[in-house]
């Protein structure tokens, strides 16, 4: 085992000793000069990362105090080369509540890292799409100063739709490299420094004077052939300027044109990234198209992460109340359109254009009546391999109008699926059941049937095989949804519930559909009312 090996083993064997943290500090330095660079700093982050560790694990000051002071010079040997080490280093001076990187740290990890790979040269395209205000395009401004601190001889490009971001951007990059400032930049880059800058048309020059600057902003459409290049990174925030243009395929289309004509004719060499941050408004946007083209291409990437999780909780509630609590989106939720809501929060493109389904066309309701329903129906649309949802609507039956109750909407495991489905059954005491027996579907009716028996539930379970077009059979079934059923009222905490009313407000009859399997759902469900009437059978009341 060699020396490097021999002092990490004393390091996890005895975290709280600090004499083994200084030795691997130093014996990183001399792998460095020996010219095994990669070693070196692979090492050197595996020494950050269990400095963290053992500051969580410390007590005496002493310990914490030289811990603190060696793990500032680790992070400000890697800075150069590591972005997350940039990060930290940077902002070293600063008040943990005032810190950017710090307190955002566990939401922004994953996208730090692919920004470094952008940077590597591992990947030749990044999309990152994250709620408004969760600190993307800070990040990226930081990214900004990293890279113009390593290549000031290589001109970057950032464009936007908005005049208003470009000159903050421009700031905001000054700020950070300032010596002056509160943040350690020019600790990272010594030999560094700006020698110009144009407020007017937001450009900062690095190093030597060059006719295109280190740093370029300008806004898109404006005209950029022969004012700009982009040798390192091309930098694309937000170019859809809202609602209005994504509401419009030919403004999108437009806006496409103008993006591959003026700003990615701008890149110059093989090796210029590009990064692209953005609210997913829709498919036919910059970033979808881009992800339609080179999604499964191993030099590119995109990541989205949502405002809720699959817990329906908050994914940015940052440290210092900087974030946004489970609490404060569900607000949100409850206050916006489903649609909007998809797109600018939980990052799921949705074509408006075409939707058969919209929110406001539908009748709600917060209590069912309080006389006896007339009976309570269901119908199954089962789940087989793959993506697909199990989904079954509960049914009350008053007069015409039918009160989806619940839902189970689901995409898990089958097995555990059945129990569910058995358990809805019992629970809401339903009369009669119709499952698809497409597929999987004849063993799901078959085995919720037994299991139901076993549980003492009396629902009568049918299954019927489905020959008509999925697409046809939802859109001829949507006028009946929309004036005879009634849904719960979009102040509901059933998760389920609401991810179910998502996929329906969400199916467009232009494009493709992520998830059909709601509508399709409801779409049965119609063909079970009718299959009732036209046999002349009227739905008894639950006789228990």
């Amino acid at each position: 085992m060699d020396l490097l090996k021999k002092i990490s083993e004393k390091i996890k064997k005895a975290p709280l000793e600090y004499i083994a943290y200084e030795d691997l500090y130093y014996m990183c330095l001399e792998t460095e000069k020996k010219g095994d660079k990669e070693r070196s700093k692979s090492m050197l982050k595996w020494l950050s990362e269990h400095i963290e560790n053992a500051i969580h694990l410390g007590e005496k000051d002493s310990f914490l105090l030289d811990i603190y002071r060696l793990h500032k010079k680790v992070l400000l040997k890697l800075a150069p080369e590591d972005f997350e080490s940039y990060l930290q280093y940077v902002e070293w001076d600063r008040e943990p509540k005032t810190k950017f990187y710090m307190p955002r740290r566990f939401a922004l990890k994953g996208v730090v890292k692919s920004m470094q790979d952008l940077a590597d040269g591992k990947l030749n395209l990044l999309g990152v799409s994250l709620p408004p205000g969760t600190g993307k395009s800070t990040l990226a401004i930081f990214y900004l100063t990293w890279l113009s601190g390593k290549y000031p001889e290589k001109p970057m490009l950032t464009a936007s739709h908005n005049n208003n971001f470009i000159r903050g951007a421009y700031d905001e990059c000054l700020r950070i490299m300032s010596p002056e400032g509160e943040y350690l930049w020019k600790d990272v880059f010594p030999e560094t420094n700006i020698s110009s800058t144009n407020a007017k048309d937001c450009r900062i020059d690095l190093g030597k004077r060059k006719r295109f600057e280190t740093l370029e902003f300008t806004s898109i459409g404006t005209g950029n052939a022969g004012l700009y290049r982009a040798a390192k990174l091309l930098y694309c925030d937000d170019l859809v300027s809202g609602i209005e243009v994504a509401l419009s395929k030919e403004r999108l289309d437009k806006l496409w044109n103008t993006y591959t004509v003026d700003l990615r004719q701008r890149k110059i060499g093989n090796v210029c990234g590009e990064l692209h941050i953005a609210t997913r408004w829709s498919v036919h946007d910059v970033i979808g198209r881009l992800e339609s083209t080179y999604g499964l291409f191993k030099d590119s990437r995109f990541i989205s992460i949502p405002a809720l999780n699959e817990k329906d909780e908050s994914n940015f509630d940052y440290a210092y109340g900087l974030g946004f609590t489970t609490e404060f989106f569900k607000k949100q939720r409850e206050i916006m359109d489903s649609v909007s809501w998809q797109c600018l929060y939980m990052n799921q493109p949705v074509e408006r254009e075409g939707l058969l389904y919209h929110e406001d066309e539908l009748r709600r309701y917060f209590e069912l009546p309080e006389e006896e329903p007339e009976g309570i129906i269901a119908v199954c649309d089962t789940k087989d391999k793959g993506k697909d949802f199990c989904v079954m609507p509960i049914a009350y039956k008053y007069g015409d109008n039918y009160y989806i109750e619940d839902f189970i909407c689901d995409d898990g495991n089958p097995e555990v699926v059945d129990l569910r489905l058995v358990n809805i059954l019992f629970k809401h005491k339903v009369n009669g059941a119709r499952f698809e027996s497409n597929s999987a579907g004849g063993r799901t009716a078959k085995e919720v049937q037994r299991l139901l028996k076993e549980k003492g539930g009396k629902t009568n379970i049918t299954t019927k095989f489905t020959t008509a077009n999925k697409e046809t059979k939802i859109i001829l079934s949507s006028g009946y949804v929309k004036e005879h059923f009634l849904f719960r009222d979009k102040s509901v905490s059933n998760k389920e519930y609401l991810k179910a009313m998502n996929f329906l407000c969400s199916y467009t009859q232009k494009g493709k559909n992520a998830h059909d399997d709601v509508p399709d759902a409801l779409a049965m469900l119609v063909d079970y009312i009718d299959s009732m009437v036209g046999n002349k059978i009227e739905v008894f009341k639950r006789p228990w």
